[in-house]
């Protein structure tokens, strides 16, 4: 056996390894209940699976598979999104990633005043991916609060004033130990502050959802067309050329796994879209 060759020593079925394609989609192992014991996706389905027979730490895994099936899809997007639902719907006993988060908080900037704060809010709260002064996606209040406090350490911001702590007379604590460069007392400019927390925000943005209603996400395999309908960031189902039949999915609230599949192809314009 050459160092590129998979090891025999599973128990898969040969000939669903044979049959797996050079193409992109979904790939799913399965043992000997009902439930897949993990899903996955690749742009070529048959070099992943085959590298994952050959990874030392996913051997306990392998042992318990008995055969691989597939799904082919059109694209990687729609790859993405098909693997991050089937993993929702079935939750995979190896699957760690894209489980389902019910509960998302983010960082929203309020003004007052002419005086910039953040506030953590909650996303059954605030309409995620319509709303457009969002930073950040987090999994608890306490996720979102970490992220503050590193943003403040990274560029001399006063925890008093991201809420995070009191105000004495004195200023905040960081002022005593030179973390914070005094806006809580006016030693800096309240707006000269407010800035810099904008900038830190930046790179976190969630944008909100561009278009005036749902569009369709193209993709093409040769002649074979699947259209991705999405709307408000939700991932609403995908019709196929080969079947001339829409498979339905209907998100019904926003799922950060699928923001972030399309957020780039979307906000770059680097995919084919049209109004559905």
């Amino acid at each position: 056996m050459t160092p590129s060759e998979p090891s025999s020593s599973h128990l898969i079925d040969p000939a669903s390894l044979a049959a797996l394609p050079r193409s992109a989609g979904v790939y799913i192992f399965q043992g000997v209940g009902t439930l897949p014991l993990y899903i996955g996706k690749s742009v070529d389905i048959r070099s992943r699976v085959l590298a994952h027979l050959r990874a030392e730490d996913e051997a306990a895994m392998i042992a318990q598979s008995r055969r691989v099936d597939y799904i082919e899809t059109a694209g990687e997007i729609g790859a993405l999104l098909l693997e991050a639902r089937l993993i929702k719907e079935q939750s995979p006993l190896f699957n760690i990633r894209l489980r389902r988060l019910r509960n998302l908080c983010a960082i929203q900037l309020t003004e007052k005043a002419g005086e910039r704060a953040p506030v953590v809010v909650s996303g059954q709260d605030v309409p995620v991916g319509r709303t457009d002064d969002l930073y950040g996606l987090f999994g608890s209040v306490h996720a979102a609060q970490s992220k503050l406090r590193e943003l403040a350490d990274q560029h001399r911001l006063c925890l008093g004033l991201l809420g995070l702590e009191k105000i004495s007379p004195r200023g905040c604590f960081g002022l005593q130990v030179k973390t914070c460069l005094g806006a809580c007392v006016g030693q800096e400019a309240r707006q000269d502050h407010d800035q810099r927390l904008f900038s830190a925000l930046l790179d976190l943005k969630v944008h909100a959802w561009p278009y005036p209603g749902a569009v369709d996400l193209l993709e093409s395999n040769g002649d074979w067309i699947q259209r991705h309908r999405i709307q408000d960031w939700r991932y609403m189902g995908t019709w196929c050329s080969r079947s001339q039949q829409m498979v339905r999915h209907e998100q019904l609230r926003f799922d950060l796994d699928t923001y972030k599949i399309l957020v780039k192809p979307l906000m770059l314009k680097t995919a084919r879209i049209e109004p559905a």
